[in-house]
């Protein structure tokens, strides 16, 4: 299939890219025909975010966005800034990045399923359930588009009954905007050498729940954020707890992947942070409603990757244009997808060169680039501890305001992991069942869901460097890092133990690809439609 622009990823950025680029071409009278595929089941079924939403970006692409229903309805009304101890709770100064005034908390799911509807009223075609597996090069090694994968292949590689073959979509221009860690965008990062002169990417992993609660509990707008206890002053990492309407509350936890206790395990970090007396409270009596988990990119302005390429470009968290201190993405996210469909549509109607390098020069004009040039600073000063970290932010922002004549700089997550025997094992209490909870019983209230007989799309480069590396030396730590019980150490019979991986529950959070010790695992698409399908998140 033939399109002017094929873009990978239905999220904010890329739906953003698509609306753009209609609204282009509407204006110009241009005909361009677009085409979007998501590896969801729909729209939103893999998206995850917190999310209070900063509505810049929004209210320049659809400044009547209001009028047309977008799902905004919980203006958020509150700031709180809590230091937990083990038993106590210590009221700071909200950070002026994290003022909310003006902001929303919304689903992002539900914001991409509207905007999708936007863009399928706008002519752009949208097509989820379809994974793309593959990316498609022309005889000069520039991108030509991307393969869709096959499905209905069996665990052993061979076609079955329900066998159907991938499609190409071949394109003038691609635009990736798959979201953290995105497995096309990995290839195209190493194929292009994109990585060169900058800081590796550095990641956090994020877990959220969503709960309904005794209406008496819910205040509608309020925002709390904490740091400190369960985590110790050397890892990074927090808290948010949303109030939306409906009496619903979500609350989720962030761990930087940077951290190395091997046996930390932030899913149950995240379940013992709702134990707290100042949180616990809330949640009793409460219902759990969803559950689910993502990597998101911290690296900010010193770790984005040159974005474009022959053919293509990137845009969103596949480039990382998260503003940590703002703990807000999606503005910065749809803004780039914005950015680049006005420098694409100007280079498809001008005939230019294969590679969009206005894109990045715009950006750099833009209030996107100066936001994150403000705040480069701030989160890689955390790796020295949080006590150093406080007082770095404290100066870049008070003092400073940003204008540091030095920039700080990242060090890649999977080298930071210290030998097992270097630490003490962490002792995490049972769940309860109705305040905690296991990676189990989790995962299934994730609707997560993969056809079983399919290959493992968790793949190994090495199949015994689990066993010899990781278990030897990091007591496998792919067994706690996971949220979703994924990896698991079995002792078979007179064969010692072996590593499982029970890929059916995979919820797509990328976190073993980013934090695996030797960089032994490799995430790529399993069949399209499968995985998470969150409601509401």
């Amino acid at each position: 299939m033939e399109f002017d622009v094929v873009i990978v990823g239905a999220g904010p950025a890329g739906l953003s890219a698509a609306i753009r680029l209609a609204q282009l071409a509407g204006d110009n009278a241009q005909e361009l025909t677009i085409c979007v595929v998501e590896k969801g089941s729909e729209v939103g079924a893999h998206i995850l975010s917190g999310a209070v939403l900063e509505p810049r970006a929004l209210n320049e692409l659809i400044p009547d966005w209001k009028e047309r229903g977008a799902p905004l309805e919980t203006p958020a009304s509150e700031d709180r800034f809590l230091y937990l101890t083990e038993q106590k709770a210590v009221a700071m100064p909200n950070p002026p990045q994290m003022h909310n005034q003006g902001n929303y908390i919304i689903s992002l799911g539900n914001l991409c399923r509207w905007l999708a509807e936007q863009a399928e009223a706008m002519g752009v075609e949208i097509f989820p359930g379809f994974a793309a597996a593959e990316v498609l090069y022309d005889e000069e090694g520039a991108v030509k588009g991307i393969a869709t994968g096959d499905m209905g292949v069996g665990r052993d590689g061979e076609q079955t009954d329900n066998y159907e073959p991938g499609i190409e979509l071949h394109a003038r221009q691609t635009i990736f905007s798959e979201g953290c860690r995105g497995s096309l965008s990995k290839e195209l990062m190493e194929r292009f050498n994109l990585r060169q002169g900058v800081d590796p990417q550095t990641y956090g992993i994020g877990i959220k729940e969503l709960w309904e609660l005794d209406p008496e509990k819910v205040k509608p707008g309020s925002i709390l954020h904490t740091i400190g206890w369960p985590l110790d002053s050397k890892t990074y990492g927090g808290s948010f707890l949303y109030h939306l309407s409906g009496n619903q509350v979500v609350v989720g936890f962030v761990v930087g992947l940077d951290y190395r206790n091997p046996h930390l395990s932030p899913f149950d970090e995240f379940q013992r942070f709702k134990t707290h007396p100042e949180i616990r409270p809330l949640f009793e009596g409460g219902r759990r409603i969803s559950y689910g988990a993502r990597a998101l990119s911290e690296g900010g302005l010193q770790s984005i990757p040159k974005l474009t390429f022959p053919g293509g470009l990137l845009v969103g968290d596949s480039a990382g244009f998260l503003n940590v201190p703002k703990i807000k993405g999606t503005h910065t996210a749809m803004k780039s997808g914005m950015v680049a469909a006005e420098a694409l549509f100007e280079q498809l109607t001008n005939d230019g060169p294969r590679e969009i390098f206005a894109y990045p020069e715009r950006l750099r004009q833009s209030w996107l680039w100066e936001e994150l040039e403000k705040v480069r600073n701030i989160r890689p000063g955390f790796s020295k501890g949080l006590w150093f970290g406080l007082f770095n932010a404290a100066l870049e922002t008070y003092l400073l305001r940003g204008k540091a004549p030095w920039t700080l700089h990242h060090h890649a997550d999977h080298e930071q992991l210290r030998k097992a025997s270097e630490y003490p094992k962490i002792d995490y209490p049972k769940p309860d069942g109705k305040i905690t909870f296991d990676r189990l019983s989790s995962v299934f209230i994730s609707n997560t869901n993969h056809e079983e007989n399919q290959p493992v799309h968790l793949q190994l480069k090495d199949q015994e460097v689990p066993i010899r590396v990781n278990l030897a030396l990091y007591d496998a730590p792919e067994q706690r890092y996971c949220p979703a019980g994924v990896y698991e150490i079995v002792a078979e019979d007179g064969a010692g133990p072996q590593l499982q991986i029970n890929a059916q529950n995979c919820v797509h959070c990328k976190t073993c690809d980013i934090k695996d010790p030797t960089q032994n695992i490799n995430w790529t698409v399993p069949e399209g439609g499968g995985g998470p399908n969150y409601p509401n998140m």
